[in-house]
């Protein structure tokens, strides 16, 4: 029997693994809300009108993004479809929502690559830290899925670009197994375009 395995595949699961563990492991102190920032109780709110029934564990997920990441300063709410055989696709819309910009449109789309089957189909809420302007959004965020904390068909995220912050809190549809790495493009408008 082996305890090892040092096929290619076992490589890039243990690698996949190791940078989602490290993605996870980033931890920043809760800090005092300022008047563009939300509080969990309206991010709560917010999700519970807009999953309605499904959304049994999002308390929890957001408390945990909350404990981790502090206060978010917007928020997406939107949809998405996704699906792979080993490279996946995803695509979604929404709407960001800021307490000091407003509400602007928002779609994104990426490719992935990793052991993932399947296909789901999700609504998403998206919690943004670290917004410095509407235009800081579009832009691809990168990061490492596979549902890194999961309550009760909840799941959360996180990808980065520089200092902002993106974590996407997920229930649907569909059956999806695995662990993958990719990114989402932001943009303004829509988009078949991935990369």
């Amino acid at each position: 029997m082996r305890l090892y395995d040092n096929s290619p595949l076992a490589r890039l699961a243990a690698t996949m693994l190791a940078l989602l563990v490290m993605s996870a492991a980033t931890v920043r102190p809760a800090l005092a809300q300022d008047s563009s920032q939300y509080s969990v109780q309206e991010v709560i709110d917010a999700g519970h009108s807009f999953f309605g029934n499904t959304s049994g564990g999002l308390a929890k997920v957001v408390e945990r993004a909350f404990e981790q990441y502090g206060l978010p300063n917007g928020y997406i709410l939107g949809q998405e479809g996704s699906g792979a055989f080993i490279a996946g696709l995803t695509y979604g819309e929404g709407e960001l929502y800021t307490k000091n910009a407003g509400q602007h449109p928002v779609f994104w789309q990426g490719p992935s690559l990793g052991i993932d089957y399947g296909g789901q189909g999700s609504r998403a809420m998206m919690l943004v830290y670290d917004l410095p302007a509407i235009e800081a959004l579009y832009a691809r965020f990168g990061g490492v899925s596979g549902s890194a904390f999961v309550v009760a068909g909840v799941g959360m995220t996180v990808m980065r670009n520089n200092d902002v912050v993106l974590v996407p809190i997920r229930t649907g549809v569909g059956a999806r197994l695995g662990i993958n790495v990719g990114y989402l493009k932001l943009t303004r408008s829509p988009t078949w375009n991935p990369f």
